[in-house]
């Protein structure tokens, strides 16, 4: 879904054993503060559920 809605880029490379990499597109990097954001999120949850 991500690679379908142009955010990140799949590159396949003909190898053994085979590689794949991962990279964010310049519309997944506009992405990044609300990706930072639920980040910031997780980790309070985390530590709430951690008490």
């Amino acid at each position: 879904m991500l690679e379908e809605n142009n955010i990140v880029k799949r590159t396949v490379y003909a190898e053994v054993p085979p590689r794949v990499e991962y990279e964010l597109t310049p519309i997944g990097y506009e992405l990044k503060a609300i990706i930072n954001e639920l980040e910031k999120w997780g980790k309070k949850h985390k530590a709430i559920k951690a008490r």
